[in-house]
């Protein structure tokens, strides 16, 4: 049986090529996001890539703050996210309406694009929209930077039933007189194979890819999942309504159920625990 690698990600850079890179590696957190849903394969897989993609996106952009890519449209799935933040933690969710019978991008969203918010927790919040064109996620990636950044970028993405992963090139703006240099580099990381990907740790991996190449490696930043909801965000969301809506709801239901899509926790408040919502002064100074 293989030992999973760790769920990590690592920045690498080609100084005299003025190429940077990324590869991220995940079992555990990708496990934890599909484990309560019962997806098909694809989608399984959908939001393995998009889990990779997402974390390298975030180590790139280095910011401080939330991210969410959301890939929505027509077609038998209509919504896959992944939410993640600075430190690497991560969700995903997603919402299927339809017989899933391929995996390719545009036949699963038609009429689909991908939205990339950024919430910094300093300066304005960003949104890019980008169509989904592309069959592959890492095509669409690659299109979103084509039209934001203006630099040569490539992706690698790739999942099975256990692992997610992914590998990220980008040539920087000094990166003037070294086109065959992006070029080498791009044709080593694309004989990246998904065996590699998901069983070698990352240094050998790098090591495997450009032992000719001087490359500077960085330190690892881990991954893990994180869900996020809890029983007082969810009270939180029941002040939010006002006090005549929620009794509403329980003299109609007997309580109110609030559902998390993205672990599919369940929070339950009766009587009672309305009550204290709405007698609690913090609470009550929210706006109804």
């Amino acid at each position: 049986m293989v030992t999973p690698v760790k769920d990590q990600l690592k920045r690498f850079l080609f100084d005299e090529l003025h190429v940077r890179g990324e590869i991220v590696q995940s079992s555990e957190a990708y496990q934890d996001i599909i484990r309560n849903h019962d997806y098909p394969q694809q989608v399984n897989h959908l939001l393995g890539e998009l889990l990779s993609a997402t974390a390298m996106l975030t180590a790139l952009l280095k910011f401080e703050g939330d991210i969410a890519v959301q890939l929505q449209g027509d077609g038998p799935v209509s919504l896959i996210v992944v939410n993640g933040n600075d430190q690497q933690q991560l969700r995903g969710v997603a919402r299927v309406n339809g017989d899933v019978t391929t995996s390719k991008l545009t036949e699963l969203f038609t009429k689909g694009y991908m939205v990339i918010t950024i919430s910094p927790v300093k300066g304005e919040r960003y949104q890019g929209i980008v169509a989904l064109e592309h069959d592959t996620l890492a095509g669409c990636f690659e299109t979103y930077f084509k039209q934001s950044e203006q630099l040569k970028t490539h992706f690698w993405l790739r999942a099975d039933d256990q692992h997610a992963g992914g590998m990220m090139i980008q040539a920087l703006p000094e990166e003037t007189d070294s086109e065959d240099g992006y070029q080498r580099i791009h044709q080593l990381t694309a004989t990246i194979k998904n065996e590699e990907l998901f069983e070698l740790e990352s240094d050998v991996i790098l090591d495997r890819l450009y032992h000719q190449e001087e490359v500077r490696v960085f330190e690892p930043q881990d991954l893990s999942y994180k869900c996020g909801c809890s029983f007082e965000r969810s009270g939180s969301a029941i002040v939010s309504v006002g006090r005549e809506e929620a009794e509403s709801i329980l003299a109609e239901q007997g309580n109110i159920t609030m559902h998390c899509d993205y672990c599919n926790t369940e929070y339950v408040f009766i009587e009672k625990d309305v009550a204290m919502l709405f007698n609690d002064p913090q609470q009550s100074e929210q706006p109804h």
